[in-house]
């Protein structure tokens, strides 16, 4: 699931090298911090947040293929 996001982020920022995402995984929920530089921010999260709600729910599409809750945080 990581490596989705990671691919979908590192072809959406100019600054890759700042790109980071931890993972923190419970038993049936996924938490992914996403921290990006923050010039960088607005292309994440788009206008009116319609890019960070389309990341969002792919990710959620995956997560529902393995039973899994996910949670996407932006961090600026």
């Amino acid at each position: 699931m990581k490596d989705i996001l990671e691919i979908i982020i590192l072809n959406l920022v100019d600054n890759k090298e700042q790109v980071e995402i931890k993972e923190l995984e419970g038993e049936k929920s996924v938490v992914f911090e996403v921290k990006v530089a923050q010039e960088d921010m607005g292309k994440i999260i788009g206008k009116q947040g319609r890019l960070a709600k389309s990341i969002r729910a792919v990710m959620k599409a995956v997560a529902a293929k393995e039973q899994k809750r996910v949670s996407v945080e932006f961090i600026g």
